[in-house]
């Protein structure tokens, strides 16, 4: 999931206060369903609710099944045709079919197994709930699935009831230079679900009256790209157009493994930073991932627009590879 929605978290608690609790799943969907598969429901034994599988078209339905399966301790897969007419009525454009899985925590999915889930999420480590609802094995794998890791899609194993939920860390985005397409590009990631954070030493330039609300460290760029850490799921834009700060971030995350970097500038600054980076012992293939100029060629003009570009090539790379 792109947001940390902490559906499962909730699910947990909610079991380890006594009160009993199912997870529901999109297991499957056809048409123009309304939730993507993957999405999840939790529901308490008291009849909370967090989460959704349909944006409310079948969700009254999916509870009453849950809150029966926790009374039995089995699990359920159920099978719901949304109509464009219901779809329409809480306010989606059109319906389609869902298969929803339930799962009652503790009779059917383990306490100990939804609590490992629970804690590699919080580490930001990227796992797999794959169960066979064929057989009712269940298991956890934090390999195997590379493409659906980083496609972030959850799905059934071909020719087969094996289905396999992603759960990836958050999608983050860290900004080096608090400049004025930043201040565009922080409000658009986070609408497209990403964590955003600014890194600038300049304290007149990373400051709570251009930056409301915002995550601001005032540290050295290599300093807080270190302590932040980078991973998969994980985008790094440079925007100071000052070596001095740039290249030491730049440096560690061409050997981190984050999905996408990208640093301001025209081509022949980004020809300077090559060789800066060659003479500095980067291979020809790490300093390939760098994109630079950033953003897709749409032949921007002015910081919301470049902003724009930036977080669509993100979203290219995220979802297309490089």
């Amino acid at each position: 999931m792109d947001r940390f929605d902490g559906i499962p978290e909730q699910a947990l608690a909610w079991h380890r206060e006594g009160k009993g609790a199912v997870l529901a799943t999109v297991i499957e969907t056809w048409g123009s369903a309304p939730r993507r598969v993957g999405s999840q429901l939790a529901i308490s034994g008291a009849g909370e609710i967090a989460g959704s599988v349909s944006g409310g078209c079948v969700e009254g339905a999916v509870i009453v099944e849950a809150l029966e399966a926790l009374e039995d301790g089995g699990a359920r897969e159920l099978e719901f045709g949304v109509s464009d007419q219901d779809a329409f009525a809480v306010g989606l454009a059109c319906g389609g079919t869902i298969r929803v899985l339930v799962e009652p925590v503790g009779a059917v999915l383990p306490e100990a197994m939804l609590a490992e889930l629970v804690a590699k999420r919080g580490g930001r480590a990227p796992v797999a709930y794959v169960v066979d609802l064929d057989s009712g094995a269940r298991r956890l794998d934090s390999a195997g699935h590379e493409t659906r890791f980083r496609m972030d899609r959850s799905g059934f194993e071909e020719e087969s009831r094996v289905f396999v939920a992603i759960h990836n860390p958050p999608l983050r985005l860290i900004v080096v230079g608090a400049v004025h397409i930043a201040q565009a590009l922080i409000p658009m990631a986070r609408i497209a679900g990403y964590d955003p954070v600014i890194v600038d030493p300049r304290e007149t330039f990373g400051s709570e009256a251009r930056f409301p609300g915002e995550r601001i460290l005032h540290d050295w760029p290599d300093e807080a790209v270190a302590a932040l850490g980078l991973d998969g799921r994980t985008a790094l834009v440079l925007l100071t157009h000052d070596p001095k700060l740039d290249d030491p971030a730049l440096e560690q995350a061409l050997r981190s493994g984050c999905f996408y970097i990208g640093a301001l500038g025209s081509t022949r600054t980004h020809a300077k930073r090559v060789t800066r980076l060659t003479e500095a012992g980067f291979s020809e293939g790490e300093i390939a991932q760098i994109h630079g100029p950033i953003g897709l060629d749409i032949g921007a003009a002015g910081p919301a627009e470049i902003a724009v570009a930036v977080l669509a090539q993100m979203t290219q790379v995220l979802r297309k590879g490089a």
